[in-house]
């Protein structure tokens, strides 16, 4: 199954070598050496994912100051509906969270994931965490 729209693959490619500092961070510092593969700015559908894992179907997105804006949040919210319709689970966390609470964001991660891994978590959409 293709899952993209190759429009966008020039656009993730382009996101991919002008990442922020925070994707840089997560990317760098925990799911570059997870040991589940994640790839970044991954094309779904027409969206593209700041980080994804095939195998346990799981979307991380890091989250700027625009979505938290009504328009942005409200844009969040549909995307997030489209691309769990496609069996994808997709976890949030703010700049914020990203820069001040690292640790538990990866220990937040990895938490899921084992949730997921036991059956205890499907396709599902997480925004509250701490």
């Amino acid at each position: 199954m293709k899952v993209y729209n190759k429009e966008s693959v020039y656009n993730a490619k382009k996101l991919r070598k002008n990442a922020t500092k925070e994707e840089n961070h997560l990317w760098y510092d925990f799911l570059k050496k997870h040991k589940l593969k994640f790839v970044r700015q991954k094309v779904i559908g027409n969206y593209i994912l700041d980080f994804y894992c095939f195998e346990i179907k799981l979307a991380i997105e890091v989250d700027g100051s625009q979505h938290f804006e009504e328009k942005g949040s409200f844009y969040d919210v549909q995307r997030t509906e489209t691309i769990n319709e496609y069996g994808i689970s997709v976890l949030r966390f703010s700049n914020y969270e990203i820069n001040r609470q690292f640790e538990s964001v990866c220990q937040y991660i990895d938490a899921f994931i084992s949730k997921m891994n036991s059956g205890q978590v499907t396709n599902e959409s997480v925004t509250d965490r701490f």
